[in-house]
């Protein structure tokens, strides 16, 4: 089998522009409107920063980065390893977070992800690191087969018609998400007087959260994951995709709701994702959570 990175054209026909817009684009855009802002507040004398900016701008960051995360854990242990069953509000959340993570359509989502267990680090993995980093990072979402994206979605998601809605809505909710709400806070802050600078700031930091849990993800995982890393990286990018990133037995044991052992306050923290699923299933919406043993 030839390996996807060189199997695949580098073409225009191929260049996928929405990863590009969410990889990059929309990253660059948000890190220019927060640059606009700083400038505009140290610049004219009509507009006032105020010292604490600077750690609501962090804590928004976190906050972002713990909602993509919030729908990747969901998405990647339960919908896709089925590790439990997701109930109604459950997915709904779950969707609408993967929709602000710029994830994708979880159709696509899954099917490439049951290719890469299929062929994990072998040629046909859709995100090879050991044929090319960069590829595994960037470039399989940025060239894409056509046959992979005409791929139907798996018959267990079917089950589920609230998931098959919200994903056959996908680009119109993920629209209403990214530009519709955010132009409408826009308004209702100006109609009501308030600081636009304060809410570009805000808007422009949880723009920059996203894309740092984006490409946490698809560097941590993709690449990372795969090779021998020390222990403060692995619980560094852990932090930063909730503890997906802890990949050394997933491969071994992909059906568990943990990715870290449920004892120990740390491992509740830097597995985060999995404590979510485990407060779920408090309040009932996820039910019969499968843990792999030596996590249980």
């Amino acid at each position: 089998m030839i390996p996807r990175s060189i199997a695949i054209p580098k073409t225009w026909k191929t260049f996928n522009f929405a990863s590009f817009f969410s990889a990059f684009l929309y990253p660059a855009l948000g890190l220019a409107m927060l640059i606009t802002m700083i400038v505009l507040g140290l610049t004219l004398s009509g507009l006032t920063l105020r010292w604490y900016y600077l750690p609501l701008g962090i804590g928004i960051v976190l906050f972002s980065i713990f909602i993509c995360n919030a729908g990747i854990g969901p998405l990647h242990r339960i919908m896709q390893h089925r590790a439990g069953e997701l109930r109604a509000p459950g997915q709904v959340i779950t969707m609408l977070n993967l929709m602000i993570a710029m994830q994708g359509t979880v159709r696509d989502w899954v099917n490439y992800h049951s290719q890469h267990h299929r062929f994990s680090d072998k040629p046909g993995d859709p995100h090879n690191p050991f044929e090319s980093k960069r590829w595994a990072w960037v470039g399989w979402i940025l060239w894409r087969d056509t046959k992979d994206m005409a791929r139907p979605m798996a018959m267990w998601l079917k089950q589920h018609p609230i998931i098959v809605w919200m994903d056959g809505f996908y680009n119109s909710i993920s629209l209403v998400l990214h530009l519709v709400i955010p132009a409408a806070i826009y308004l209702i802050v100006w109609a009501a007087g308030g600081s636009l600078v304060l809410t570009a700031i805000c808007h422009a930091c949880f723009v920059i959260g996203r894309a740092i849990q984006f490409h946490a993800t698809t560097y941590g995982i993709n690449v990372l994951g795969h090779l021998k890393t020390p222990v403060w990286a692995d619980h560094l990018i852990g932090l930063l995709t909730g503890g997906e990133a802890f990949h050394d037995h997933h491969h071994d044991q992909p059906v568990s709701a943990l990715h870290r052992p449920r004892k120990g306050l740390w491992n509740r923290i830097v597995d985060y994702n999995g404590t979510m699923l485990l407060i779920y299933e408090k309040l009932g919406w996820v039910k019969n959570l499968k843990i792999a043993p030596q996590f249980a």
